[in-house]
């Protein structure tokens, strides 16, 4: 299964889809921080940093997920020794691509966005922020790829959509039914985002968790 993981990273590279993703990655970047923020406002560049790379990390999932084709898929199941390893090493192979470029764009909130160092409680809660920027990523993503959706239409209308929805949702009084994106804006200007996160964290997970057992439901139906 590692192998696995490995080589369809090997494959997403080489088949220069991860250049698309990094394209867009710097461009979200390079607009996001064309100037530096004030001092004092740390948590609210890396927020806003985790929830706008979202969609772009998304749509990199996805684009890895779709880099096999269907056949390649069904015989890597047969050589890893079932579906289920299969589709475990699709997601890990994922998750680290957008972890890799979460990374990139928390370098870039930390080195180009702010004025000033963060404290350690910010800075940390913004690693980990994302990090679950990634892992909603990959859920997105792994929810439109082609194993789910066959249309590419439909399915690049149902990632913009599903984050639109999130954003939505997460700006209401029921945040809790979606990964809550606006509310971890709003802690951050309010400055409450730290002592908020272990809550925001947990719901966000749940979710991520959520999706991604459909997923792998989904999957394993068909």
């Amino acid at each position: 299964m590692t192998a696995l993981t490995v080589f369809r990273l090997a494959a997403y590279v080489r088949s220069h889809r991860v250049f698309q993703s990094l394209l867009l990655v710097l461009a979200l970047l390079a607009v996001l921080h064309s100037s530096r923020a004030p001092r004092g406002e740390e948590a609210g560049v890396l927020a806003d940093a985790a929830v706008l790379i979202v969609p772009v990390l998304a749509w990199s999932a996805r684009s890895l997920l779709d880099t096999e084709p269907d056949r390649q898929r069904e015989l890597s199941a047969v050589t890893v020794g079932g579906r289920g390893r299969e589709l475990v090493a699709g997601l890990m192979a994922a998750l680290v691509t957008c972890g890799a470029l979460a990374a990139v764009g928390l370098a870039a909130a930390l080195l180009l966005g702010t004025s000033a160092r963060p404290s350690p409680g910010v800075l940390a809660t913004g690693v980990a922020m994302h990090g679950l920027a990634a892992l909603t990523g990959t859920a997105l993503g792994a929810l439109t790829s082609r194993a789910v959706v066959r249309s590419p239409a439909l399915s690049i209308m149902g990632l913009v959509l599903g984050f639109l929805l999130m954003l939505l949702i997460s700006a209401s009084p029921a945040y809790w039914l979606t990964v809550p994106l606006v509310v971890w804006m709003r802690a951050a200007n309010d400055g409450d985002l730290v002592a908020r996160f272990p809550e925001l964290a947990a719901v966000s997970l749940a979710w991520c968790v959520l999706a991604l057992t459909l997923y792998a439901w989904r999957r394993l139906r068909h």
